[in-house]
């Protein structure tokens, strides 16, 4: 075995000792070059930022300036190219909602919640607080929620607010942690918290301690307790998300937050555990039983618009679309950014359409007690062009259109959700010649089909079978409740929200669904249907095509999309759909274009609806009252369905919305693709025929006159298809039929018209 042989020390790295030994060098004189030269990296480092910090100056004091009086411009979509003050369809700016107070009025429990959750070392450190970055850091990497604050001080958010813009960008962090070094050395730490505290945002227009106090709490910020400034401190971070009037999610976040502040008081010694608990236990809830309104933890929203007092279009309800911009705006960027911003907003906005629109709903709604109507237009790129959510935004700033989104609750959609069962048929590989059991009545128990424990009982079908063409036409409810119970609700859930329906996540999902009895928005039932009018991709509305910063930076949107069926799935569905307004439920939205659509009409008439499209723009009308569950059975003489007064809104607005472009056909499919598929059901099979024979339109679909889909080319009746002649025969009540219900069914288990 070979002996290993030590390498020889290098001379310069060996030293004499005082008794002639020769030894190593230390560690610290063999590396002494790298050391000086870090040495004077540093030196000179020092020196650097004793230079930079002697050349930063801070502006003239801002006590008394308006940091958010900056106004940023949001334009229509006629607007391209530099969004000013003259075309402009709203102006947004702060509302000047300020009370500067002294140190003095601003109550301890205050300024110590505001310390615990923001700041706890704040009377400690010199503007910048290393452990704190450090304490953020590791919990960021940690995925940990025990640290609540940041990494900036209170000195640094209130240099970052008032000097600074929001980028972020090491040189920006720099010249923040620079000028809170030099604001701590020229004002006193009292003087610093009076001044974040008199120009934070709190939300609702609100900007300091004393507007804020007032706003959610109705007296002066001197009066505050620790629970209600428990709640001011949790709103510092992002103040719209924790609103309890806006829904049961900023409702939780409001507790959570208020929690959060409560228990960092107590770990910092400014309550007791007792005090926490009994703060805690206060009902934030608004609607929370046994309280009277002048005893709710927070007051109700003031009724003031925060959008600028003059809005382009507010003749035909253009305030409604821009308030809701306004309000994406706030979750996207915050609320110091838009109000201090400087923004050029450029959004979808197509005032002709919006004014079409309008005229739609108020020319056919034209009566002092008529019912509401909304309509949201959705074109095929996607980009919202026009929002009709009502038509007195200074007295009823409830957005008809968007539903839960802007704090109003969702619609019963009626028989529009038969659609997502016809499209979930498709997609499972179903033909839509699929002949299907369509009794009079039938009663569907628990074990066959989910509906929350209850007996569904569901009417009105013509008895023997019908093809889904048919069922669709002429909207037969029995045929819809047999087709849910074999795709299962739970599947024709998912299509509609892979469609688009982005309420559905929120509810329990039952087999009368496919009748209508969930919650939807206008908003989101255009946006589903415009998954067909795109040849089965679903895209995620936008409002907004680009905003422009003052720095010069540009972000631009885009719809996100998927794909959901394929343009073979999205054809049959369509044609089918063009069948209830070329001699359907729908045959009022005819107006004279290749379109398809579905008629919808709920409980005791309480909801009206018409959804549907052209190739290019997808349009759904609501009608109703704003309160809900109101029946219209007296409307100009006659019980609303959706088949005439939405039906004729929609074709009213689709006539002028298309008018200036041209006619655009449907994507061409012979016969034999759309009916390909499975039979639904085995002993029932399929229509012989997918539709008789006509002339075709121009469109090279069947015209106007086309007679009912399915109806037998020798004998039958015009209601039911014809069946195999393995199948019963049509006066044959299928098995799954019922005598009719001797009561008339409830809201939660019946059925709604067939429309």
């Amino acid at each position: 075995m070979r002996k290993r042989t030590r390498k020889p020390v290098p001379v310069h790295n060996l030293k004499v000792t005082r008794k002639g030994k020769v030894r190593k060098r230390s560690i610290v004189w063999r590396w002494r070059r790298a050391f000086y030269l870090v040495g004077l990296v540093a030196v000179f480092g020092l020196a650097g930022l004793v230079y930079v910090l002697s050349q930063i100056e801070l502006p003239r004091d801002p006590r008394f300036e308006d940091a958010y009086k900056q106004t940023s411009f949001m334009c229509s979509a006629e607007v391209q190219v530099n969004c000013n003050a003259q075309n402009a369809m709203a102006q947004l700016h702060g509302t000047e909602d300020r009370v500067l107070v002294t140190y003095e009025q601003i109550p301890d429990v205050l300024k110590q919640a505001v310390i615990s959750t923001e700041d706890k070392d704040f009377f400690e450190h010199d503007g910048v607080d290393p452990l704190g970055i450090a304490r953020a850091a590791y919990h960021d990497i940690r995925g940990s929620s025990e640290s609540r604050q940041g990494g900036s001080t209170i000195t640094q958010q209130y240099v970052k607010k008032t000097y600074l813009s929001a980028e972020q960008t090491v040189t920006r962090k720099i010249k923040e942690a620079v000028m809170a070094i030099k604001l701590e050395q020229k004002l006193s730490k009292q003087e610093i918290l009076t001044r974040y505290l008199n120009t934070v945002y709190f939300g609702r227009g609100a900007y300091g301690v004393q507007a804020a106090s007032r706003t959610w709490f109705g007296h002066d910020v001197e009066a505050l307790n620790a629970g209600e400034a428990a709640f001011l401190a949790g709103l510092l971070r992002n103040p719209n998300g924790a609103d309890p009037y806006r829904g049961p999610k900023s409702l939780a976040e409001a507790e959570r937050r208020r929690l959060v502040t409560l228990e960092a008081m107590v770990r910092d010694g400014y309550l007791t555990p007792e005090q926490k608990a009994g703060y805690a236990a206060i009902p934030m809830d608004p609607d929370a039983p046994g309280i009277a309104p002048e005893d709710r933890f927070v007051q109700p929203p003031p009724v003031p618009s925060t959008l600028g007092e003059d809005v382009k279009g507010a003749e035909w309800g253009s305030e409604y679309f821009a308030e809701y911009v306004r309000q994406w705006l706030i979750d996207e960027f915050g609320a110091d950014t838009v109000y201090g911003g400087g923004l050029k907003v450029y959004t979808t906005l197509d005032q002709s359409m919006q004014k079409s629109a309008f005229e739609a709903v108020t020319s056919t709604l034209n009566r002092p007690e008529d019912p509401a109507g909304s309509i949201v237009a959705i074109d095929d790129h996607g980009q919202v062009k026009a929002m009709m959510a009502g038509t007195d935004f200074e007295n009823q700033e409830l957005n008809l259109a968007t539903g839960r989104e802007s704090g109003g609750s969702g619609r019963p959609p009626g028989s529009t959700f038969k659609t997502f069962a016809l499209a979930e048929a498709v997609r499972q590989g179903y033909s839509i010649r699929s002949v299907i059991p369509s009794p009079a009545s039938l009663e569907i128990s628990e074990p066959q089909c989910t509906n929350g424990g209850d007996v569904w009982k569901v009417r009105g079908g013509p008895g023997g079978g019908s093809s889904l063409v048919t069922a669709t036409k002429k909207s037969i409810n029995t045929a819809y409740a047999e087709l849910m119970m074999r795709l299962g609700p739970d599947a024709v859930a998912g299509m509609a929200q892979d469609m688009g329906v982005s309420s559905i996540a929120d509810q329990k999902v039952q087999c009368s669904w496919v009748l209508g009895s969930g919650e939807v928005s206008v908003m989101d039932m255009a946006a589903a249907y415009s998954t067909l009018a795109n040849e089965g991709i679903a895209r995620t509305p936008i409002v907004v095509t680009r905003v422009e910063f003052p720095d010069g930076t540009v972000r631009n949107y885009e719809a996100e999309e998927h794909r959901v069926l394929t343009p073979e799935q999205a054809a049959r569905v369509t044609f089918a759909l063009q069948q209830v307004i070329q001699g359907g439920t729908g045959r009022e939205a005819n107006f004279g274009r290749p379109a398809a659509g579905k008629t919808g009409t709920t409980q005791n008439n309480a909801d009206g609806w018409f959804v549907g499209y052209t190739p290019t723009l997808t349009a759904a009308v609501w009608m109703g009252f704003p309160e809900g569950q109101v029946p219209m059975r007296n409307v100009h003489g006659m019980s609303v369905q959706g088949g005439n007064f939405p039906a004729r809104i929609w074709n009213r607005f689709m006539k002028a919305a298309t008018l200036a472009s041209e006619s655009v056909d449907f994507p061409e499919f012979d016969e034999k693709v759309l009916g390909d598929g499975e039979a639904l059901d085995a002993t029932l099979g399929r229509a012989s025929v997918l539709s008789p024979p006509t002339a075709p339109s121009s469109s090279g679909r069947p015209s106007a006159t086309t007679a009912p889909s399915g109806t037998p080319t020798t004998g039958g009746t015009a209601t039911t298809d014809p069946t195999p002649t393995t199948a019963p025969s049509a006066t044959t009540a299928p098995p799954t039929t019922s005598p009719p219900p001797t009561t008339a069914p409830g809201a939660a288990g019946g059925a709604d018209p067939p429309q």
